[in-house]
């Protein structure tokens, strides 16, 4: 799978035109805030760019950041504007052809920039010990239609969850299937090339998480991917597949369940971009000043992480109501955020 992907990444694509589905971002879809900065991007650079969603989390000033299949380094040099001089982001890639184009234009960027931040790795995301990365030595990491290629996505989230500190977080976009993937599909080269192959079924997805430390996987956006080839589409038959992005703290006291602790937090505005809500996830959409009832995990994700200092909190663990009122299961994709109400994905 490994060679699939080097060939499919390295030599058979050339722009993000070449791609066979929606997955690329559509330029309407990129906040107001995050435009500048693609802008100071190098042309080659966004003109490979094959991500499926956008993985720039707030408050990144100072902090270290690590891309799993940073591919040409768009999400790169996005994170390195974010992070600023204080900060340091490391891509690794496996494919040489794709490090080569980050390299080329480092020094433009460091120009662009004032400053260079910026390291590229050449290695597999299952392996990243083999790298000389320290355990617990990320603030964030984050990756970009890249774990769906990995053959070992165990491995993955496992090597994620040594690197992050304590109060961490994993957050990136990928493709999920609505049932487990057959064989004809999983080991078709085009359709593993195109992140479907290897798309995992959400629920396992899940289950991954948690056996590798993850306790409550938050999802934060969606959306349906369409099959563009038609030779594709009829290989893929009934599957659907999604984009979506999820974020994963490392947080130990985190539980399996959304409990009720009877918390409230208020969110002061003072997030940059973000002076009139902040959006945790597609079930946490809390707007600035309100009090805001929420479960013992989202207590957790905003008090012991680097967005304490933004909110005010209400209450604590002292006393135990039951299971959260509107935490449910079923395929989580294609819900609308919910304003105003606290509930998990």
């Amino acid at each position: 799978m490994h060679k699939i992907v080097k060939d499919y990444y390295g030599k058979h694509l050339q722009t993000s035109d070449d791609l066979k589905t929606s997955a690329c971002c559509d330029a309407s879809q990129v906040p107001d805030w995050l435009k500048p900065l693609l802008a100071r991007i190098h042309p080659e650079v966004m003109s490979r760019y094959y991500g499926c969603g956008l993985v720039c989390p707030p408050l990144l000033e100072g902090c270290r950041v690590l891309d799993l299949g940073s591919g040409s380094g768009r999400d790169v040099y996005a994170l390195a504007q974010m992070a600023g001089a204080r900060g340091q982001v490391i891509g690794v890639d496996m494919t040489e052809e794709q490090l080569a184009v980050a390299e080329t234009h480092r020094a433009y960027h460091a120009e662009v920039f004032g400053f260079d931040n910026v390291i590229f790795k050449q290695g597999y995301i299952e392996k990243l010990d083999e790298l000389g990365l320290e355990n617990g030595s990320f603030d964030v990491i984050v990756s970009n239609c890249v774990v769906n290629l990995s053959p070992d996505k165990d491995a993955v989230l496992r090597e994620v969850y040594r690197l992050l500190k304590p109060g961490g977080e994993f957050y990136f976009s990928d493709v999920y299937a609505d049932r487990r993937v057959p064989d004809h599909v999983r080991n078709d080269s085009v359709m593993y090339g195109e992140c479907m192959g290897g798309a995992l079924y959400w629920n396992d997805f899940l289950r991954i998480a948690h056996r590798q430390g993850f306790a409550d996987p938050r999802l934060v956006a969606d959306r349906p991917l369409d099959i563009t080839n038609p030779k594709l589409a009829l290989r893929a038959g009934n599957i659907r597949f999604y984009s979506a992005t999820y974020r994963l703290f490392k947080l130990k006291e985190m539980e399996t369940a959304c409990e009720d602790y009877g918390q409230a937090v208020i969110y002061r505005g003072t997030i940059p971009d973000h002076a009139h809500r902040f959006v945790l996830d597609r079930h946490h959409d809390i707007e600035t000043g309100r009090i805001f009832p929420v479960c013992g995990n989202t207590w957790r994700m905003l008090h012991e992480t680097r967005f304490r200092e933004h909110f005010e909190f209400i209450g604590d663990f002292s006393c135990h109501y039951g299971l959260f009122g509107g935490c449910g299961g079923g395929l989580p994709f294609g819900q609308e955020v919910t304003n105003g109400s606290d509930g998990c994905s």
